[in-house]
């Protein structure tokens, strides 16, 4: 018998959390729940944990340092859930390594349709294998992008990617020079064309140069456009 995929729900409302476990084991999945962020990064790091919906707002860890710390060491799938909509709320969201973010109040049917689309994508990435006709070199940066198993290395060492990020990485060195709207980019990295701010490209683009560390500068701004990848900037 197949296994249901594991949703953590991270919620100190307990009628949240229950309409939110409602929903998902109608649409087929099985829920925990945890009311606080430590016990969150605790059992997220025992394993089992499929995709996990963040609540901003908890007590003893909040959101942001839950999805920090949970960063240091899983890639799983995370959806914020917060009451605070301002854009600079969502953008650190998006700062800390989450890969989605939903508004209070929500439809739960919403939140599901999410979850799937990020189970869907997370399910698609296989465990690390040779594939060299699927792999795209840019040997001045040092990155070698394998698209099938959704992984990119920076001098032989794989990158910690959410999967957001994969795809506007990937995109960017495999056309070098070619500069992107935020537009383009945001279409890229969202598939479900939700609505969501084109400046939500920035924060990506912020956090893969965290992540190139002395490779930044080949992530370039272009004024009132987007970004490019200039490989030349890395040598």
């Amino acid at each position: 018998m197949e296994q249901l995929q594991h949703i953590l729900i991270v919620e100190d409302d307990s009628k949240i959390a229950a309409l939110l476990n409602d929903y998902f084991v109608a649409a087929g999945y099985r829920c925990s729940h945890v009311a606080d962020g430590l016990a969150a990064v605790e059992q997220v790091r025992n394993g089992g944990v499929d995709l996990m919906l963040l609540d901003l707002m908890l007590p003893g860890l909040d959101g942001i340092g839950v999805c920090r710390a949970v960063r240091g060491f899983s890639e799983l799938p995370i959806i914020m859930l917060t009451a605070r909509v301002t854009e600079v709320d969502r953008l650190l969201g998006l700062e800390t390594g989450a890969d989605d973010y939903v508004c209070k109040p929500f439809s739960p049917r919403e939140v599901v349709a999410r979850a799937r689309v990020h189970l869907r994508r997370s399910a698609a990435m296989p465990l690390p294998m040779p594939a060299p006709q699927s792999t795209a070199i840019s040997a001045a940066a040092g990155l070698v992008v394998q698209r099938e198993q959704m992984r990119i290395t920076l001098d032989g060492q794989a990158l910690v990617l959410t999967p957001v990020e994969f795809r506007l990485l990937a995109e960017l060195i495999g056309q070098p020079q070619r500069v992107y709207s935020r537009q383009q980019l945001l279409d890229l990295s969202h598939e479900d064309q939700r609505d969501t701010s084109d400046r939500t490209v920035d924060s990506h683009i912020r956090n893969l140069r965290r992540k190139l560390g002395a490779r930044a500068e080949c992530l370039q701004s272009v004024y009132g456009v987007g970004y490019r990848y200039e490989p030349e900037r890395c040598q």
